[in-house]
């Protein structure tokens, strides 16, 4: 397993995506200072790139600016244009862009080939919503009078994007920021900058104009701090903790920013004892083990109706015993390992906190040769609520399985969270799915089904989950700003 990351890099054919270098005003950024990237399966320095600077987001933040004018003066058409060439940059390079995911951030091949497709799709979903930014004319109180409502892009915008998704969250940010008229400067994180930088070329070669989308990396808050701060960044979109998000916020207010953020999630997953049970297994699997367990819409709570309990587990159990473990880039891995040690440490915290207070576990034998940063997939069962992992987000492949008697108790163990992106309901009950899509308190709801996401649906939580939207017609919206005119006199 070692070396296998840092032996595909090498034999990639553009090896100009493994250079590290920023983009900054249309010029490729080697900078004085490095910082290495890892694979975090093995621990190996695989890579390095540019560490910049304050006075980088400086210059960057004057391009961008300097560039508004003309690339908001473009026909929607033609940004459109220029996005879909982007897409069919990466859809072509999709093989490449997968290897670099995978290498730096550890999810499955399979799982890095998809995410490059699902973000080439965000740019052609917002090729054409740009195209369609309408405004409006409202019925006049005013005798004489024409009243109109404009959708104007609202400036030079800010993506701060994480390492779970690395490619596709840069363009489902970029993809909206750009067809609205807007510049943008994204900052990826400091574990996976390889994929951004590699998507940042893209978009150079597909016509992005100098200053009008801008790649930085280095220390998360060196670079951040002057993009909070600074006035003529007017739009700043976040997806990550909730804690990182809430100081964001803060931040974003002395300056008064348009600020949308996808933070935390908590998912409820909720299966009744109507619905078939291999069915809901299915679909609990999916939803539980995609991106190794490292993803904001993963089942964190699984309910599940007494009746059925019993045999959901054990199925659950002989399903979770297949998953195989290993490096991304071994053929048939299900399982990666976590990109960060320190999520690899939460899952055990929580595993001895709930096996301390009761909960039986399910785990395959651990292999000794895999590295700190791998958890096994784990199953805890008869898990309460005075859990650490009842309470509190995982972020890995550890799932928490608990009975539940009647549809308002659930109903409220669901509920009882500051977190609502997500959630699941199982039941064939056309009555109940009806009443719970009502009641659940989540952005987003999968009934009978794990698989929701994609470009034309508005992407985002309730509560402390985040603010604002991403994809969809509304996502466009994050980047524009409404503009109210009244024409008066019209009779003279």
């Amino acid at each position: 397993m070692v070396g296998i990351a840092a032996a595909c890099l090498r034999g990639l054919r553009r090896r100009d995506f493994v250079a590290g270098a920023a983009l900054i005003d249309g010029r490729w950024i080697s900078g004085g200072q490095r910082d290495a990237v890892v694979d975090p399966a093995t621990g190996e320095q695989i890579a390095e790139v540019a560490r910049c600077s304050a006075a980088d987001v400086a210059l960057a933040i004057e391009a961008a600016e300097r560039s508004f004018s003309a690339w908001r003066g473009l026909l929607p058409v033609r940004r459109g244009g220029i996005l879909r060439a982007w897409a069919s940059l990466m859809r072509e390079h999709s093989e490449e862009l997968a290897i670099l995911v995978t290498s730096e951030q550890g999810k499955p091949l399979a799982e890095a080939r998809h995410e490059i497709e699902y973000g080439a799709a965000f740019l052609d979903w917002f090729a054409a919503e740009g195209e369609r930014a309408y405004g409006e004319t409202i019925p006049s109180h005013k005798a004489d009078s024409l009243l109109q409502v404009r959708m104007q892009p609202i400036g030079v915008a800010a993506a701060i994007t994480p390492w779970n998704f690395p490619v596709a969250m840069i363009t489902r940010k970029a993809g909206a920021a750009l067809a609205a008229g807007c510049p943008v400067i994204v900052k990826p994180a400091p574990e996976t900058p390889l994929s951004a930088l590699a998507v940042a070329r893209l978009a150079e070669e597909a016509g992005v104009p100098p200053g009008v989308f801008q790649a930085l990396v280095g220390d998360p808050i060196e670079l951040s701090t002057p993009l909070l701060r600074d006035t003529r960044v007017r739009a700043l979109s976040f997806t990550g903790s909730t804690q990182v998000g809430r100081l964001l916020l803060e931040g974003s207010a002395q300056s008064v920013k348009k600020v949308s953020l996808e933070l935390g999630g908590h998912a409820p997953f909720l299966v009744f004892d109507d619905v078939d049970v291999d069915k809901a297994v299915k679909g609990a699997m999916a939803a539980k083990f995609a991106t190794s367990g490292q993803d904001c819409l993963a089942a964190n709570r699984i309910y599940v109706q007494r009746g059925i309990y019993g045999a959901f587990v054990e199925a659950f159990g002989t399903a979770m015993a297949k998953l195989k473990v290993g490096h991304g880039l071994q053929p048939a891995t299900d399982i990666g390992p976590m990109t960060k040690l320190s999520v690899a440490d939460k899952c055990r915290i929580q595993i001895e906190d709930a096996v301390k207070k009761g909960a039986r576990v399910t785990s395959a034998k651990r292999d000794e040769s895999l590295g700190p940063n791998f958890v096994l997939p784990t199953l805890l069962s008869q898990v309460t609520e005075d859990m650490l992992i009842t309470r509190e987000e995982t972020f890995g492949p550890v799932a928490a399985i608990m009975p539940f008697d009647s549809e308002e108790e659930v109903v409220a163990r669901a509920n009882a969270s500051e977190m609502g992106l997500a959630g699941y309901v199982y039941t064939d009950n056309l009555r109940r799915a009806l009443r719970l899509s009502e009641k659940v308190e989540c952005g987003m709801l999968g009934v009978n089904t794990a698989s929701f996401t994609g470009s034309p649906i508005p992407f985002g939580g309730w509560k402390q989950s985040g603010l604002g939207r991403e994809g969809s017609r509304h996502g466009l919206a994050e980047y524009m700003e409404l503009k109210y005119v009244c024409f008066g006199d019209l009779a003279a």
